[in-house]
C-alpha cells in the first residue's frame, strides 16, 4: 500500500470525525439510551436494593439493644428507628414494606431461655419485598443466636465462603450491559450515517471521481466509525473506575480492551452495510436504534442470563453482544478468564463477518 492510500484513508478519517463531532444528533442518539437505562436501573437499584423497615425497640436491655443492633448490621434493610405509634403511620403511608417490634420483655426472656419471639407486621402488596423480608428477618435471628455463642440455647454456627472476591452492587452490575449498548448504539448510529450521508447528499460522486480507490474510501470509512466507537467505550470505561463501578486490576486490562475493539470493530462493520444498503439518514438512526436494543435485551441485558426462562437462554447462545458482556463482567468483577477463548472467538468471528457485510455493501453502493 503506498502512501497515497494511506492519505485517502486519513483524509476521510479525519472528515467523518469532524463531522460527528459537528452533529448533535448523532451525539444523543449515541449516549441518551445508556444513560437513560443507567438512570432507570439506578431508581431501581434503590427502590429494591434494601428493603425499607421501622424497627420498633420496646427492650433497653443488652439483648435488645444487641439484636436491635444485628437488624442495622445485616446490610439488606433500610432501617428507619421508631416508636409504635410512627411505624404504625408509616406502614400505613406505605413509607415502610414492615414493622419489626423486639418487645419489652426480650432481655428477660432470653435470659430465661424461654421463647422470645420477634414481632413482624408485612405488607404484603409486593412478593419480591415480601420474601426479601420473609428471608431477612430469621437470617438476623439466626446471627443474634450465633453471637451469643456458648450461653445461647440454640447452638448456632454460621461459615460462609464466598465463591467470588467481592459483592458487586445490582447497579454495578448493570453498568458493564450499558457500556456494550452504548458501543453498539455508537458503532451502528455513527458509522451508518456516515455511510449513509455520503448517498444522501450526493457527496459520493466527488469521492468517486476523485483518485481514491474504493478500498481506501471503505477503510476510511470502517476506521472513522471504530475509533470514535471505541475511544467512547474506552472513556467511560476509565469514568467507570474512576467512580469505582468498573475497576479491571492487572492483566484483566488488557482483556478489557480487548473485548471492548472487537464489540466496536462488529457494531462499526453492521453500521456501514446498514447505511450503504439504505443510504438515508432517518432510517437508518431509527434501524440502528432498535437493532442494538434487540440485540442488548436479548443477550439478557436486564439481568443474569442464566436466570432467564430457557427460551431466552437458548437465543442468547446467538447473540455475539452475550459473549462480550460475559467477558466483561468476568475480567472487570471477578478477575477471571474464564470461558475467554470462547467469548473472544465468538466477537473476533463477528467482527469480521459484520466489516466483510460493510465492505460488501459498501462496494455494491459505490458501484451502483
Amino acid at each position: 500500500m503506498n502512501s497515497s492510500f494511506w492519505r485517502t484513508v486519513g483524509a476521510i478519517f479525519r472528515k467523518d470525525l469532524v463531522v460527528w463531532l459537528r452533529n448533535r444528533r448523532n451525539i444523543a442518539a449515541t449516549i441518551l439510551p445508556p444513560l437513560v437505562f443507567l438512570l432507570v436501573q439506578a431508581l431501581g437499584a434503590a427502590a429494591v436494593g434494601r428493603s425499607p423497615v421501622a424497627l420498633v425497640t420496646l427492650d433497653t436491655g443488652p439483648q435488645g439493644r444487641q439484636m436491635q443492633q444485628i437488624f442495622h448490621n445485616a446490610d439488606v434493610f433500610r432501617i428507619t428507628d421508631a416508636t409504635q405509634a410512627q411505624a404504625q403511620t408509616l406502614l400505613k403511608n406505605i413509607q415502610v414494606i414492615a414493622v419489626i417490634t423486639i418487645p419489652a420483655n426480650f432481655t428477660q426472656k432470653v435470659d430465661a431461655h424461654v421463647s422470645s419471639p420477634v414481632d413482624v407486621t408485612l405488607n404484603n402488596l409486593n412478593l419480591d419485598f415480601t420474601n426479601d423480608i420473609r428471608r431477612s428477618v430469621p437470617d438476623a435471628i439466626t446471627q443474634f443466636y450465633q453471637a451469643q455463642g456458648s450461653t445461647s440455647p440454640i447452638k448456632v454456627t454460621v461459615h460462609e465462603q464466598d465463591l467470588r472476591q467481592q459483592d458487586i452492587q445490582l447497579f454495578q452490575y448493570s453498568v458493564l450491559p450499558a457500556i456494550v449498548l452504548l458501543l453498539t448504539l455508537s458503532g451502528l448510529v455513527t458509522s451508518s450515517i456516515s455511510a449513509s450521508r455520503e448517498w444522501e447528499t450526493r457527496t459520493v460522486k466527488e469521492i468517486l471521481l476523485s483518485p481514491a480507490t474504493k478500498f481506501a474510501i471503505i477503510t476510511g470509512k470502517v476506521l472513522s466509525g471504530f475509533v470514535t466507537t471505541f475511544l467512547l467505550g474506552l472513556l467511560v470505561l476509565l469514568l467507570g473506575a474512576l467512580l469505582g463501578w468498573t475497576l479491571p486490576q492487572g492483566i484483566y486490562w488488557l482483556s478489557t480492551v480487548l473485548i471492548i475493539a472487537l464489540i466496536a470493530l462488529m457494531s462499526t462493520g453492521l453500521g456501514v452495510a446498514l447505511g450503504a444498503a439504505l443510504q438515508r439518514g432517518l432510517p437508518v438512526i431509527a434501524i440502528s436504534v432498535n437493532i442494538a436494543f434487540y440485540l442488548f435485551f436479548l443477550s439478557g441485558g436486564f439481568g443474569v442470563i442464566s436466570f432467564e426462562p430457557d427460551v431466552l437462554q437458548n437465543i442468547a447462545t446467538y447473540i455475539p453482544l452475550t459473549y462480550g458482556v460475559h467477558a466483561l463482567q468476568q475480567a472487570i468483577f471477578y478477575r477471571s478468564s474464564d470461558q475467554l477463548g470462547l467469548d473472544v472467538l465468538v466477537l473476533s468471528v463477528c467482527a469480521l463477518v459484520a466489516v466483510a457485510l460493510g465492505v460488501l455493501s459498501m462496494r455494491r453502493g459505490i458501484v451502483s
